[in-house]
């Protein structure tokens, strides 16, 4: 609950869904429709884009509704859903998110994640920052209440199958919504909280993963291992097996890893397509005294179509430490040739 200034009095929070999607035009056409279909306020991505802070904008302009229904507030690419979620959850907050729509090209699904390309954000402080296109797409899929698929009239039906399982596979929470749709559905408000466990690649890590849509050709596979990678030897599996498409195409992977160049930090496994990241996520020194290690080698679930469960895994054994180089022991392992950038602030 907010309070009005003048009065003194609790004032109710605004009821907002928000649109996100890398197609722009499919996502204006989508969030207008959404307003005008529930009665509600629109705020257009292009109005938030003329602000340094989009999210700021957004919660500022929202109370403004002029109906009782609330707003339907069309994000621009560059907001991350993690940001919008973290900024709305908020207590303090004058807006209730009951709803995250992303919205899909069904049709473009399979090459938007594996697209190379870049969305460019200008920061506050005027700052160019570029984010993978494909990453934006598959994390605004992980983080949707409600995934919109368009433009899934043409489609084969064996392609729409397999469209539909791999954003399940991706969101499992989720609900998927043929749009336009084949017959109406009623919106069911989602409960948004600082803390989300909504992406299926940490289902698949908590045990708590349950699709509602699959397709025999869409994979979602976990590895675990609990020796560090090599790091050169990992550089050549990503380019010559993983990139390559040899174990079927791997869309994305995410989870957690150890570098063994880099001891004592886990780094977070984050892979679209052809672009891989490794941040680090947390140092064994820092942490405390009722806090378990996110893994001590590797944990790691790889979505895509066709996946060779036996050929991927055996290829990941073989970029792990063998017996005499774990035996070795850290300081052996330093001295290893790292091709991977290092990490700024970080001492590996």
């Amino acid at each position: 609950m907010t309070t009005d200034a003048e009065e003194g009095k609790p004032m109710e929070q605004v009821d907002v869904v928000g649109v996100m999607g890398t197609c722009a035009p499919e996502r204006r056409n989508y969030a207008a429709e959404a307003a005008r279909t529930a009665s509600r306020t629109l705020f257009t991505a292009r109005r938030l884009d003329m602000s340094p802070d989009p999210v700021d904008e957004a919660q500022a302009l929202a109370p403004w509704a002029d109906t009782a229904s609330g707003a339907v507030i069309e994000f621009p690419a560059t907001v991350s859903p993690t940001e919008i979620i973290g900024r709305f959850a908020h207590p303090a907050s004058p807006t209730r998110l009951i709803g995250l729509t992303c919205v899909v090209d069904a049709m473009h699904l399979i090459d938007d994640l594996l697209r190379e390309d870049h969305i460019v954000r200008t920061s506050r402080t005027g700052e160019k920052e570029r984010r993978a296109r494909s990453l934006v797409t598959a994390t605004q899929i992980e983080y949707a209440s409600t995934i919109a698929l368009v433009g899934w009239e043409s489609l084969p039906t064996p392609e729409l199958s397999i469209a539909m399982a791999v954003v399940s596979a991706l969101s499992p929470r989720a609900r998927i919504r043929l749009h336009p749709a084949p017959m109406p559905a009623p919106e069911i408000p989602t409960a948004f909280t600082a803390v989300q466990n909504r992406p299926g690649w940490i289902g698949v890590l908590s045990d708590d993963f349950a699709p509602h849509m699959t397709d025999p050709r869409v994979s979602t596979v976990h590895y675990a291992a609990l020796r560090p990678f090599h790091p050169t030897r990992l550089s050549t599996l990503l380019d010559d097996h993983v990139e390559s498409g040899r174990h079927g195409m791997i869309l994305r992977s995410a989870g957690f890893c150890r570098l063994a160049t880099r001891p004592g930090i886990t780094a977070h496994w984050e892979h679209v397509g052809t672009v891989l990241s490794l941040p680090p996520a947390a140092t064994d020194d820092e942490l405390g005294d009722d806090e378990e290690l996110l893994t001590a080698g590797q944990d790691i679930v790889f979505f895509g179509l066709d996946i060779d469960r036996a050929g991927l895994f055996a290829a990941l054994d073989d970029a792990c430490l063998t017996d005499d180089e774990f035996a070795a022991g850290p300081t052996a392992w330093r001295a290893f040739e790292d091709p991977f950038p290092a990490w700024e602030g970080v001492a590996g």
